[in-house]
């Protein structure tokens, strides 16, 4: 089956740096979308960041400028995620998804999910 599985979450102080790894087992790893969603307790799921394209064209929710930094190793078909000068509003669940064709980062458009990885920051 195709997968998307995430890692590299964890417990970490404000202030420091975390790299979140998406590995997929697409067919076709260039076309698709590779997206990062989050979703916090109580909150909505939001998006992150986009990916797409064997040259990387990335994309970013304007609230996640900054501090974020999607990447990836097209060899390995695997997406990154760099968090920096993580906050405790940046504790959720974060998600690896993938999307047919170029997208943005609306949720409706991808159709591959991973489970999620926890990232939870404390002051």
């Amino acid at each position: 089956q195709v997968q998307l599985v995430e890692s590299g979450g964890g417990s970490v102080r404000a202030g420091g740096s975390l790299t979140l790894a998406c590995a997929t087992s697409l067919f076709a790893y260039n076309g698709f979308s590779k997206g990062w969603f989050r979703q916090a307790p109580g909150k909505e799921r939001e998006g992150v960041a986009r990916i797409y394209g064997s040259s990387g064209v990335t994309l970013y929710a304007g609230s996640m400028e900054g501090r974020f930094t999607i990447s990836q190793d097209n060899v390995k078909k695997t997406v990154y995620l760099q968090i920096n000068s993580l906050k405790p509003e940046d504790t959720a669940m974060y998600y690896c998804a993938a999307a047919s064709g170029p997208v943005g980062l609306n949720q409706i458009d991808y159709h591959l999910w991973g489970q999620g990885t926890q990232v939870t920051v404390s002051s």
